[in-house]
């Protein structure tokens, strides 16, 4: 692997799925397709979320409350990703809840207004997650609990490139799109560096259990979500990526919770 061709992916990755900015040179000869960037999705899943991990640990070591220092977390990362994934399941509630069949479902989905399963969605994410932040955080101490954040967002954005990989696309315009599509290979490595860098973040802390729980949770999760997806829209879109590493992020946290 070329470590210079890798470090460009990382941040091409960082670029797409966060507003934080990257350096110019890293997109020298980019030509605007992620299907060999989706390896280092995620690195740059643990990249972003080392800023609301930070929080969240300054939060729990000054004594704040553990819901309100996880919330204020989210609200960081959401911030960094733009709420980007956020905006992906909104839009797949609305479309695979209200949708009569595979075509309204697409074009809810691209109605950029937001509906009651949509709006559903987005509350039942932020408290589930919250919810589970807090309790990681009465389990384990203030660093442990911490690094549970980009640890759960490595593996979260593995299950987003497996997902990818695993559907075609459902219609022919849109982000997904423009982005290509993942091969057998960058799948594979997204779906090793983030298990691997979660149980370096997860294991030495908290134990090879909760390690093992997230890890199943999340990969099921996404294998449930990408077969119900299959069903009712027979591909991928744009926002269906988002809802996938939601759904797999709020199953891995609420697990890694339970085993503690």
């Amino acid at each position: 692997m070329n470590i210079g061709n890798y470090a460009a992916d990382i941040a091409r990755a960082v670029a797409f799925l966060s507003r934080i900015p990257m350096p110019s040179f890293a997109f020298a000869g980019f030509n605007g397709k992620l299907d060999r960037a989706a390896r280092a999705f995620p690195v740059a899943g643990a990249v972003i979320a080392v800023l609301p991990g930070l929080v969240f640990l300054v939060m729990l070591c000054l004594h704040a409350d553990r819901l309100m220092s996880a919330f204020a977390a989210l609200a960081v990362l959401a911030a960094l990703t733009g709420a980007l994934h956020e905006d992906g399941l909104a839009d797949c509630a609305d479309g695979l809840g209200g949708g009569r069949d595979r075509d309204h479902a697409l074009s809810i989905m691209k109605d950029s207004r937001i509906g009651t399963y949509g709006a559903i969605a987005l509350i039942l994410s932020f408290a589930l997650r919250a919810t589970a932040l807090a309790a990681v955080a009465r389990a384990a101490p203030p660093l442990a609990a911490a690094l549970a954040i980009p640890a759960i967002a490595c593996i979260s954005r593995g299950a987003l490139v497996w997902h990818w990989h695993r559907l075609p696309l459902a219609k022919p315009d849109g982000v997904a799109a423009a982005a290509g599509q993942p091969g057998e290979g960058a799948m594979h490595m997204a779906l090793t560096s983030g298990c691997f860098l979660s149980a370096l973040l997860l294991w030495p802390s908290l134990g090879l259990l909760p390690l093992v729980c997230a890890l199943l949770a999340c990969g099921l999760s996404a294998m449930a979500f990408t077969r119900f997806v299959s069903g009712k829209l027979a591909g991928h879109t744009g926002d269906t990526l988002g809802a996938a590493q939601q759904i797999s992020e709020i199953a891995a946290l609420c697990a890694l919770a339970m085993a503690l």
